[in-house]
């Protein structure tokens, strides 16, 4: 396999990584606040907005939760070790951001 097929394929890696790390993140919002919320009589309305940090999810009462909350760190930290090995420009990443 050539040097840019390579690359290729690798960029096509992080893709599928980020884009599963995105839904990870997703699902595990969605369990943690729809035990938790329900639990504590807590309710939203249409418009309503809701931060957190990210290490709520180790804190969560759902041991599924944190379970995903600490394979979606190991995926994070293996996207930052591939791209900084692989000397990729700004540009090719970009969808990484």
């Amino acid at each position: 396999m050539g040097k840019k097929k390579y690359k290729k394929h690798l960029l096509k890696s992080l893709k599928s990584l980020g884009e599963s790390e995105y839904l990870i993140l997703k699902s595990m919002t969605n369990l943690m606040l729809h035990k938790e919320l329900k639990k504590n009589n807590i309710e939203f309305k249409d418009g309503d907005t809701f931060s957190f940090k990210d290490n709520i999810f180790d804190y969560s009462e759902d041991k599924n939760v944190r379970k995903l909350a600490k394979l979606r760190r190991s995926m994070l930290k293996t996207v930052n070790k591939l791209v900084s090995k692989n000397n990729f420009k700004d540009k090719e990443i970009k969808f990484l951001g």
